[in-house]
């Protein structure tokens, strides 16, 4: 009887075991045959034809043939799978013949996209190349915004003279893009980003990439808005004077700044006396300040890297050392905000910040990025710790972005600042030495610019009062 139950239940096992297999099986057919009728779907790119394709299966090459496009023996083809849809672009290959130096050189391109040209600019020529970090950010964000327009998805070997010549039209003059969107003209500065840009980008693409034949950007011709005044205004004031700020105004904004307790007040202070640019500022240290003989050392700049999410301290404008003497009226300052810090450090105790920069390399340049970390963070072996002058009251560093913000708020709060920049204390520190007899070229080492035509052509007559001291020169000559 034993027995007899022990067959039973070993039978009843495999039973068991059978039935699971046959599931397993069931299971498995259903998969397999749902995967065999799925229906995947396709958006293949083949130049200007653009087609949608259903089909079970997962190859692309299979997908092609099933579509009717066949691919030469040089074309080849880009996959990406988009919120679910696959996409397909076919690259034709294209032969070009290029002339440099009076050599013809033939070459083979696929139909890239001002934008992929764009890219390919940055990574393979700007970033290795020898410009600062500065420049290298700034022409990264230009490329962004260039990518933003309709010209940025243009097929490169479409792109002629009269395409770029409307573009750089429109964001000169303003108007609507091809889309219809509204565009504001650009300064002038700007202007100057996106045709070096431009100019770069369409010259790598002729030598080395070899994928255009001429460069389009040569027979561009840069035009501006042209000035224009009122011929019979009762406005006598001159409208092209640099944009300065007399000592009341200036006081007025720092008083405004000390009620609300704002960290940049110091850094407004500084460039008030010393003509620093918001960079230079705010990336002093308290090693480059010599208080005893009232002298700064400015060796480095702060900026925002967009293209990288960072904030980096980098070399100057000009990447050269410069020294700038300093007055009693900013010494005192500069004392009484050493000794605001020491307080602030002991008050804050564990709470208080500390500054540390790291040093990272990328396509072989070398960016020093920013970081704050509280008195009981562990801090990493490759930071290294930097005292800066310009401080926020828990420590950490104030950077020129928050600045910036500031002097924003300014010009809607302070009464004569509507125009108002950080730049405005450069001019006006200049304004102010020339005006009162400061030798140009010691005003040009004291700015760090290239040479002293930079300063005389943008500062010499900054005020109408340095217009009015010139013109009565001629009163000392008749009178003899």
């Amino acid at each position: 009887m034993h027995r007899f139950r022990q067959f039973l239940s070993g039978r009843n096992r495999r039973l068991v075991h059978l039935a699971a297999l046959v599931l397993v099986m069931a299971i498995a057919v259903t998969i397999l045959s749902q995967a065999a009728f799925a229906q995947n779907v396709y958006v293949i790119t083949d130049g200007d034809q653009v087609l949608v394709h259903t089909t079970s299966t997962t190859d692309p090459a299979n997908v092609l043939d099933e579509a009717g496009l066949s691919l030469g023996t040089e074309d080849t083809y880009i996959t990406l799978e988009n919120d679910g849809v696959s996409e397909i672009t076919i690259q034709r290959n294209q032969n070009v013949t290029v002339v440099d130096n009076d050599q013809v050189l033939e070459t083979d391109t696929y139909g890239e996209t001002v934008e992929q040209l764009l890219d390919m600019w940055v990574e393979e020529e700007l970033k290795p190349g020898s410009l600062s970090n500065g420049t290298v950010s700034a022409y990264q964000g230009t490329v962004g915004r260039i990518k933003q327009f309709p010209i940025g998805a243009r097929k490169l070997k479409t792109v002629t003279p009269e395409h770029l010549q409307s573009f750089l039209d429109l964001l000169s003059f303003g108007g609507s893009d091809a889309n219809g969107k509204e565009v504001e003209p650009v300064s002038k500065g700007y202007m100057r980003l996106f045709s070096a840009v431009l100019q770069g980008a369409f010259r790598f693409a002729v030598f080395p990439k070899r994928l255009l034949n001429y460069n389009p950007m040569q027979y561009v011709v840069k035009r501006n808005k042209q000035e224009s005044y009122e011929l019979f205004s009762d406005d006598n004031s001159d409208e092209l004077a640099v944009p300065t700020i007399t000592h009341e105004q200036y006081t007025a904004l720092t008083d405004w700044l000390k009620k609300k307790n704002n960290p940049a007040l110091l850094p407004i202070q500084i460039a008030y006396f010393t003509g620093l640019r918001i960079g230079e500022v705010c990336a002093l240290t308290w090693q480059d300040i010599d208080l005893k003989e009232q002298v700064i050392t400015v060796r480095r700049s702060m900026r925002y890297n967009g293209a990288r999410h960072k904030t980096e301290i980098g070399p100057t404008k000009r990447s050269k050392i410069r020294t700038v003497d300093f007055c009693d009226t900013l010494a005192e300052i500069l004392k009484e905000a050493k000794k605001e810090q020491h307080l602030n450090r002991m008050g804050y105790g564990e709470l208080y910040s500390l500054n540390y920069c790291k040093e990272v390399q990328e396509t072989g340049r070398n960016y020093y990025e920013l970081y704050t970390l509280g008195m009981t963070e562990e801090v990493p072996e490759d930071y290294k710790e930097l005292s800066f002058v310009c401080l926020r009251s828990d420590g950490a560093y104030e950077s020129a972005s928050t600045v910036s913000i500031m002097c924003r708020t300014a010009q809607k709060k302070v009464p004569g600042l509507e125009d108002f920049h950080f730049h405005t204390l450069r001019h006006t520190f200049t304004s102010n030495l020339l005006s009162n007899g400061a030798q140009p070229k010691d005003v040009q080492e004291l700015l760090g610019h290239a040479d002293v035509s930079t300063t005389m052509n943008i500062y010499a007559h900054a005020t109408r009062e340095a217009k009015r001291s010139s013109a009565r020169l001629l009163d000392k000559v008749v009178g003899g």
